[in-house]
């Protein structure tokens, strides 16, 4: 499941839609807000989504992070206005094997910078906004192969 979210986020609910019996692995990645970007302080931050389609794509890039041989994945991406600290991105998966789920979380976190169409406004502590894609940074290309059989661990 991928959604979008104006309202905060439950990690501890996000956990256990990934829990199984089948699971050895669950890692998580959390994406927060920082306070300075490109040398400029950021005092807050506000996300916009074209969401029909940020959920369309988010679905999709789930999907695609099973060649990875994972149980369960979820992740949440807010929207509206966010203060320093806050959570703005969570991303939850469940594997078998430790390998497979490090591998697909970060999958799924690229893949959703790079596809999913979010954007966040920057407030800056000079008083100054800016619009920011948010896959900036991920220029490069981040491609996975599916685990090998004999690599899990």
């Amino acid at each position: 499941m991928f959604s979008i979210s104006n309202t905060p986020i439950d990690i501890d609910a996000l956990k256990q839609l990934v829990n199984t019996p089948e699971a050895g692995a669950y890692v998580a990645f959390e994406g927060w807000v920082r306070e300075s970007n490109e040398g400029k302080k950021v005092t807050a931050l506000e996300y916009e989504a074209y969401e029909e389609l940020a959920v369309k794509e988010g679905k999709k890039i789930l999907e695609e992070a099973r060649k990875f041989n994972i149980l369960k994945a979820q992740c949440v991406h807010r929207t509206g206005p966010l203060k320093i600290g806050e959570l703005a991105v969570i991303v939850v998966v469940s594997s078998a094997h430790r390998k497979e789920a490090f591998v697909a979380c970060e999958f799924i976190i690229n893949e959703i910078k790079k596809r999913v169409p979010i954007w966040k406004r920057e407030s800056y502590e000079d008083g100054s906004t800016s619009w920011v894609n948010c896959a900036h940074g991920c220029e490069e290309k981040h491609s996975h192969d599916p685990v090998p059989e004999g690599a899990r661990s």
